[in-house]
């Protein structure tokens, strides 16, 4: 019986507090009625209610429009990808 190699304990990562290290970090928020929002994150709270601004709109993958400011309600994501990220 070979002995493996211990590995460092994982820290478990809150999906919130992931969210809110990414504050100000370019961000992409897909809807689930499958609209994406793509800009930076200036906050979020608890209810995972996000903030961004020079977002723009993407439908199909298509730009639909550009907004200064948008607000996404929390229950209206179904995902959220921090673009530095990847």
């Amino acid at each position: 019986m070979s002995k493996q190699p211990s590995q460092p304990p994982q820290q478990t990562k809150r999906p919130l507090n992931v969210l809110q290290k990414a504050t100000s970090k370019t961000v992409s928020v897909r809807l689930k009625n499958e609209i994406e929002y793509k800009g930076k994150m200036s906050n979020v709270d608890p209810y995972m209610n996000v903030i961004l601004v020079d977002a723009e709109e993407s439908e199909n993958g298509k730009k639909v429009a550009n907004y200064g400011k948008v607000i996404i309600r929390g229950n209206n994501v179904l995902y959220v990808k921090i673009e530095d990220r990847l």
